[in-house]
């Protein structure tokens, strides 16, 4: 796995303490992205939470998430969460250091009170002392809430700096990408009332095999709640290592409802990711497995048919510019004002997913604007499967003939793409183990490249170039 270290430099380090009128929260910014230009402490809001200790074990759960491996647990995990202002909400997000969970928190207006929410995406300070103090935040104890450094500090450029040094796998880069895209593929397929909902997750189990896998689990919306079913049937959602779930434990004795999404499935379907929603007041929280505890969201492949495509990149470049940290993005307002075709820009939309620039809100069926404080460009170039693909287009390896393209790999096999309705299907061992479940195999995106008339030789030797400086 390419690891890296990244520097995340805050003014001070987050803290709890005691303010006239109650309490003070203060969450520190690192560098980030705003509708003004990258700045180092930026500064997303100041006012107070409406329900502080429903919002502090919310914010606990997406800690927990950000500080956990669910699978070889054995290797420590730690990556501050991301927080975006989107002007009506703050978002606070995180990825599990094993890549199978994304938790995301959604504090919306009613959540929010006396202060307006900015714009923009950087990294947020959760340290160990703020976690236990945010465990006894009482339920009549009143909360400000301050998102970036205060306005004296933002003012003070010289005084010292707090920073971490965090470990930034790809895998984790890949993983946030994964996770967009396929949410976007969910429909809501249970809604569970809050007596129903704290049931069904209590029951879950809390601990699971260190290291293992049981296989997927089902359940399908019943007159109670959600049944146990031993196999997929229409309408069931996976529940793919119910362990993953213990973090939602914070917040059940708050829920209103749960909201369960996942894709449609037929009877026999392997397993598949899905999404947990705890409805909260004032703010939702939102956990995204991926399709068994031993398989992160980062080898997924839902992306790289997008990241194949100069046509989805150029219009990827147009949306981008279009973009304006919108809560929710609308498909129909870019599409009159970028004079693409819906269907164009939802592609750019899933380009600009694998980038980091925009998230997905299964609660909205919508994506949302943010810039994610990483390097975007190692989720492309760092893609083990695009890679290859485009080396085998640099080297001539692919030919073409009708609805069939033969692709010669490095060891002197021949495999055979078919394209069947769109869909290209390959006679190598990735596409007899996951037929098209893991997204296309690298024979089938080099076929896809050159259909497309791709200049995979100067791509494939741009992307080694970039490989080549990073190593160094």
């Amino acid at each position: 796995m390419t690891r890296s270290m990244q520097a995340v430099a805050y003014r001070r380090p987050s803290v709890l303490e005691s303010a006239a009128g109650g309490q003070l929260l203060g969450l520190e910014t690192s560098r980030g992205a705003t509708p003004s230009g990258v700045k180092d402490h930026p500064q997303f809001f100041a006012g107070f939470l409406t329900t502080p200790q429903v919002a502090s074990a919310a914010l606990l759960a997406v800690a927990d998430v950000a500080a956990a491996r669910y699978y070889q647990r054995q290797r420590p995990a730690s990556l501050d969460p991301v927080v975006t202002g989107n002007g009506d909400r703050l978002r606070f997000e995180s990825f599990s250091g094993c890549c199978g969970v994304y938790a995301r928190l959604d504090v919306l207006e009613p959540g929010l009170d006396g202060g307006e929410v900015g714009h923009g995406t950087t990294n947020v300070d959760v340290n160990n002392p703020l976690r236990e103090a945010l465990s006894r935040i009482g339920s009549d104890d009143p909360l400000h809430l301050r998102v970036g450094p205060e306005e004296l500090a933002v003012t003070t450029l010289d005084g010292p700096v707090v920073e971490k040094k965090v470990p930034l796998p790809d895998r984790w880069l890949r993983g946030f990408a994964e996770a967009q895209v396929i949410a976007a593929g969910f429909d809501l397929r249970a809604e569970l009332p809050a007596a129903e909902a704290v049931r069904f997750l209590r029951a879950l189990p809390r601990g699971g095999a260190r290291g293992a896998s049981g296989g997927p689990r089902w359940v399908v919306p019943s007159a109670s709640g959600l049944r146990p079913t031993t196999r997929a049937v229409p309408g069931a959602v996976c529940l793919p290592g119910p362990e993953r779930l213990v973090a939602l434990q914070r917040v059940l004795r708050h829920a209103t409802a749960l909201r369960v999404y996942g894709p449609a499935v037929t009877g026999g379907a392997p397993g598949t990711a899905s999404a947990w929603e705890v409805v909260l007041p004032g703010m939702r929280l939102t956990l995204t497995l991926s399709p068994d505890a031993s398989r992160g969201f980062s080898g997924e492949g839902g992306v790289l048919d997008a990241l194949a495509t100069d046509e989805a990149a150029q219009d990827a470049e147009l949306i981008a510019v279009l973009l304006a940290w919108e809560p929710r993005v609308d498909v129909a307002d870019l599409a009159a004002a970028s004079g693409l075709t819906p269907d164009r820009v939802r592609a750019a939309l899933v380009r600009l997913g694998t980038s980091g620039r925009v998230g997905y809100d299964t609660a909205e069926a919508a994506y949302f604007h943010r810039e994610l404080p990483y390097d975007a460009e190692r989720v492309e170039r760092h893609n083990p499967r695009l890679r290859s693909a485009r080396e085998l287009v640099a080297a001539g390896a692919v030919a073409l003939d009708g609805a069939l393209g033969t692709v010669t790999a490095e060891d002197g096999h021949v495999h055979r793409v078919r394209d069947e309705a769109g869909v290209l299907s390959c006679s190598c061992l990735w596409w007899a183990k996951y037929r098209g479940g893991r997204g296309p195999c690298k024979h089938a995106l080099a076929v896809r490249m050159v259909r497309r008339g791709r200049p995979g030789v100067a791509a494939a030797e741009r992307d080694m170039a970039r490989v080549e400086g990073d190593a160094r």
